[in-house]
């Protein structure tokens, strides 16, 4: 029944992402495996010419761009490690054109920086863009454009975990693959002997987070937690995840085959859509909202849009339209929605009766503060 839940679930889905890390990607001198670059791109080919649309998400640039420049230590500071970045990039992406190229297929290379995804016309332009390159048959290789990304200015994704479950989410029957480099989630530490993977998680808790084992190796900037949060983000949105090991032979044809390979995530039962993912899962917040009890119990029930009266707090500077996160007493984040108005309008009208809105503002555009419609549930 295992085996065939899996290969229901991946095989439901129109569209496969794929995301491979540095670990994966690179030999133990910290430079590109192309023997595993050769592989990858092999079993890719091999599901597209199946009927899957596929989409990878690779990291590896400043893996590559070592081996290019020859050096043995990963750079320290920012701008010669964008630079080794911008090198490598260029080799990655030729690497995987070459071998797509004798089965058939070619790649086409994205680079991404948050706002990319962040903003909403553009969120919409990479999705129209990669489903016509999808439409072509081509192959879209998706990394985040290292080059210009920096922590500083709030760019970067932190780990392209977080980019792939991004990118899953513009789709509307997606499946994501992340492969590392341990053959999935363990019950307990993975260096000890007892340890096994457990095949099927229904719901990722802070249970399972505590299973996560973080390492640090100057390569990767991932780990099991940024997975496993890459794992929930997606699950709640209906969306199957598996995580498996990258160096597995032929484990991409073999986990579509329904293999039990690595762990699977179990989908949420509530479907939504590419808009209301983008919302609760893309979209950075603008500003917060702390709402009351009353408010909370009815937003976490699926219930009515969110009004003024239940708003205790408005906290940031923002304008219409723009994504907000709700919170309750406790500070937890239960929802995320679109604003019908300023941080300006709601500092003046939280906490009140719809009827007293055009009183308070001179004209009333909206009841709802959050209309449900734009309002994604969180958790």
């Amino acid at each position: 029944m295992e085996n065939a839940n899996r290969q229901t679930l991946l095989n439901g889905a129109e569209t496969i992402v794929v995301k491979v890390g540095s670990r994966v990607l690179s030999g133990p001198d910290g430079c590109l495996d192309i023997a595993q670059v050769r592989s990858l791109s092999t079993q890719l080919a091999a599901l597209a010419d199946g009927g899957h649309q596929v989409v990878l998400v690779s990291s590896g640039a400043v893996a590559s761009g070592m081996g290019r420049l020859g050096l043995k230590q990963r750079p320290s500071d920012l701008a010669r490690l964008q630079a080794v970045a911008a090198v490598g990039q260029a080799h990655l992406i030729q690497t995987y054109e070459s071998y797509f190229s004798t089965l058939g297929r070619h790649a086409a290379q994205i680079l991404l920086i948050a706002d990319d995804l962040d903003h909403r016309t553009r969120y919409l332009n990479v999705r129209n863009t990669l489903l016509a390159l999808l439409q072509l048959g081509v192959i879209p290789i998706i990394n985040e454009n290292d080059t210009v990304a920096v922590d500083e200015l709030a760019t970067t994704f932190g780990d392209n975990d977080r980019l792939a479950a991004m990118v899953a989410g513009l789709f509307s029957r997606p499946a994501l693959i992340i492969l590392s480099d341990v053959e999935g989630v363990y019950n307990m530490n993975p260096s000890n002997p007892q340890a096994k993977v457990l095949h099927t998680i229904d719901h990722v808790d802070q249970s399972i987070f505590d299973l996560a084992v973080n390492r640090t190796t100057g390569i990767s900037k991932g780990g099991m937690a940024s997975k496993l949060k890459a794992a929930q983000f997606v699950t709640q949105s209906g969306v199957p995840v598996i995580i498996a090991g990258g160096r597995v032979e032929n484990v991409l044809t073999r986990l579509v085959a329904g293999e039990e390979l690595g762990t699977l995530f179990l989908p949420s039962q509530r479907g939504m859509a590419p808009k209301k993912r983008w919302i609760g899962f893309t979209a950075q917040a603008s500003g917060t909202l702390s709402v009351d009890a009353g408010a909370a119990r009815a937003i976490r029930s699926g219930g009515p849009s969110l009004l003024a009266i239940g708003i205790v707090r408005v906290s940031g500077e923002f304008v219409k339209g723009e994504v907000l996160s709700v919170v309750d007493e406790l500070g937890v984040e239960i929802a995320r929605g679109l604003t019908n108005f300023s941080s300006h309008e709601l500092t003046k009208i939280r906490g009140q009766r719809s009827l007293a809105i055009a009183e308070l503002l001179g004209h009333c555009p909206y009841e709802e503060v959050i209309h449900r419609d734009n309002m994604t549930i969180i958790g």
